[in-house]
């Protein structure tokens, strides 16, 4: 049985899921693991340049764009290690990244979910950890985000019990996101990673930020492939977070969007 499984879903990323492929191979972890690329119907050679430069590299390949819940979700389900690691596309392993954090799983009490310190190209920290969301929460990382510098460099310097961290590279006990009942489908895009920390955490799991685990983070460039459709996705991901954990609050939030001209249509076109 293998210990772990590199998931990356892909759609119209070439150059970043190159990039991140590359960055596995110059920095394996060392145990026995496998990768799988889900695409989501990408059109730009995605899969191909996979299956010619990556041919040990799992594919698989759908015939829309599923989001990105349900596509890790694909891979859960035809996968059978320990452990699962749900890696953006727009993300480069660093030495050590995926070392550090299975130790860090396997021994923080106990650990279901683990995330690594995100950076960016330039090595600045993100916030890539939280509260659970609510109107409170989102408001008080909006104000550490802006308070950048020092305040963010500051909270990512030290490990934390956390409620949930980001999906751009989040490693998961296999049993743990079984038991949690996978990836929550509803999410097209956005919102899912703290869902799926919420679940496991209801099932007694704990999610921990382990910072001397470093990932570089290229953030937005996925959503650059697709602005106003990324922007969508996420108001929609939010309404349908708040209507499931924050019933009474939905409501506000669809009258504050809708008063903005931002609600989004429910049944758009993903693809």
């Amino acid at each position: 049985m293998l210990d772990l499984t590199i998931v990356i879903v892909s759609h119209n990323t070439r150059a970043d899921l190159e990039a991140c492929l590359r960055s596995i191979e110059e920095h394996a972890p060392h145990l026995a693991y496998e990768t799988i690329v889900v695409d989501n119907a990408s059109r730009d050679g995605s899969l191909a340049s996979v299956r010619e430069h990556w041919p040990a590299v799992r594919t698989i390949a759908l015939d829309r764009n599923a989001g990105f819940a349900a596509a890790n979700n694909v891979a859960f389900r035809q996968s059978q290690s320990e452990f699962v690691l749900l890696l953006n596309s727009d993300t480069l392993l660093l030495e050590g990244s995926i070392d550090r954090l299975v130790d860090a799983i396997r021994r923080l009490p106990g650990a279901a979910i683990v995330g690594p310190r995100l950076i960016g190209s330039d090595g600045s920290p993100e916030l890539s950890f939280g509260r659970m969301m609510s109107p409170l929460a989102e408001l008080r990382q909006k104000l550490l985000v802006r308070a950048g510098g020092r305040r963010v460099e500051e909270l990512t310097s030290r490990g934390a019990d956390v409620e949930w961290v980001s999906g751009a590279c989040l490693l998961v006990r296999r049993n743990e996101a079984e038991a949690a009942g996978l990836l929550d489908e509803r999410y097209f895009m956005y919102c899912e990673d703290v869902d799926f920390c919420a679940a496991v955490r209801t099932n007694g799991g704990r999610v921990y930020f382990v910072p001397e685990s470093r990932v570089v983070h290229l953030r937005g460039r996925s959503a650059a492939v697709s602005r106003a459709a990324t922007t969508a996705a996420y108001r929609r991901s939010h309404l349908a977070f708040y209507k499931k954990h924050h019933p009474h609050w939905e409501p506000l939030l669809r009258l504050y969007l809708a008063l903005q001209g931002k609600l989004p249509r429910q049944n758009a076109d993903n693809t």
